[in-house]
């Protein structure tokens, strides 16, 4: 181990690659949280009712559903790295573009704009990060995604910051695209002329990340395409997850201030404590995976969640939901990062296909969360609708078998397919 921190024999490149790829889920989750956090003042500007709301938050997750396909498709052939340096700024930008539209007509295609370049982006950042996590040989998914928590946290502030100063919902998100745009393109001119090539990670000292969806270098038989058994296991488990993230999202709100009669200085906590819980987690995560492999920590987080998610449930007043919300964040936050560890490994070739895969599910989990703690809350109460989430977490620990590696261990470094790429 270097004085750094760093494992022995960690090439600066590999470091550098690390940092860039951080950038980028930070900047994803910054620009995601804050056109999110922006909606009501989107709404109120365009005159837009309830159900075409609705309409427009299903329509993010289900068209990046089809960038996530899409980046599967393109990543073999142009490279995710270089795809990954493109679409990460015009994100920030179809945000930006989101504020700017005049009329709900012209709202639906930037925000389908925006939807595409989101899934683009969180399935190339994903196969960059499973990239950088086996040259390293050991778990880093959870600190990548714990950049994109801050991100988060970040975007959200930015909210507060411009309805304090009184400033309009563009300069508001204009704050968000700028600081997304200037961040990235930051780490684009780290990661050099070399680390945008296609086939390359972000930063040379790498090995190729795309080897080619046919041919297996050097052999000349078919290439081994990714499994779906073992993906779908994980991405049931990843479902799960982002139900529970879309009802805590959408509804804590809502329910501590509603069901639990919290003040509206208290209502927010709820979101509060699940988001910096949930950083907290992928902050310690990585340790805990390199100590015990990774079925121990998803499932014991599957366990916490549940406590959490049941917390909420059967919480007497607003002060222990926000305690059990906070729990459901730290108990659940090792899931989604493992599950694309799992896919790095399961794609032999790193085409990137298995990454894209298990994406898909996280949009899946965020449409039937969204609809499902709804209809619930509707038949019966709010109240019992959390209980839907809190039973379903109960299938994050049965599914933790499935993030078994051949080995046991967090993860492999997979040797290059040819020489590094230099400067």
């Amino acid at each position: 181990m270097s004085r750094s921190g760093e494992p022995t024999g960690v090439a600066g490149g590999d470091r550098r690659a690390r940092v860039v790829v951080a950038a980028f889920y930070l900047v994803q989750g910054l620009c995601f949280a804050g056109l999110l956090a922006q909606v009501p003042t989107l709404q109120d500007g365009l005159g837009i009712s309830d159900g075409s709301l609705t309409l427009i938050l299903l329509l993010v997750p289900v068209v990046a559903g089809v960038g996530s396909v899409l980046a599967g498709a393109l990543a073999p052939r142009v490279g995710s790295a270089r795809l990954l340096h493109l679409c990460g700024p015009l994100v920030a930008l179809a945000v930006l573009g989101a504020g700017l539209a005049p009329s709900v007509a012209v709202l639906y295609p930037v925000v389908a704009t925006v939807g595409l370049l989101l899934g683009l982006v969180d399935a190339t950042m994903n196969m960059q990060g499973v990239e950088v996590e086996q040259r390293y040989g050991r778990s880093l998914l959870n600190s990548f995604h714990g950049a994109w928590s801050v991100g988060g946290i970040l975007g959200s502030l930015a909210a507060v910051l411009a309805h304090s100063l009184g400033w309009s919902l563009v300069a508001g998100l204009g704050l968000v695209a700028a600081l997304g745009v200037a961040v990235d393109l930051a780490a684009t001119v780290l990661a050099g002329p070399a680390g945008r090539q296609r086939g390359a990670v972000v930063v040379p000292g790498l090995a190729t990340a795309e080897r080619g969806p046919t041919v297996v270098p050097g052999a000349g038989a078919p290439a081994t395409r990714p499994p779906w058994g073992p993906l779908v296991l994980v991405g049931l488990a990843v479902t799960i997850v982002y139900v529970a993230d879309s009802a805590t999202s959408n509804w804590s709100t809502k329910y501590i201030e509603d069901a639990l009669g919290g003040a509206a200085s208290v209502a927010p906590l709820g979101l509060a404590a699940y988001l910096g819980c949930q950083l907290l987690g992928r902050l310690a995560a990585d340790r805990q995976v390199n100590r015990f492999g990774p079925v121990a920590p998803v499932a014991v987080g599957g366990i916490v969640g549940t406590a959490g998610l049941a917390a909420v449930t059967f919480a007497p007043g607003p002060w222990v939901a926000v305690v059990g919300f906070g729990l459901t964040g730290l108990g659940l936050s090792v899931v989604v990062p493992l599950a694309f560890s799992v896919a790095g490994r399961l794609d032999p070739e790193g085409t990137g296909v298995a990454v894209a895969r298990v994406n898909l599910f996280n949009y899946v989990g965020f449409v039937v969360g969204a609809g499902l703690i709804g209809g619930v809350a509707e038949l019966t109460s709010l109240r019992l609708a959390f209980g839907v989430p809190a039973l379903l977490a109960l299938g994050v620990v049965a599914l933790a078998p499935a993030f078994r590696t051949p080995a046991g261990d967090a993860t492999a470094v997979r040797p290059p397919a040819r020489a590094p790429e230099t400067l």
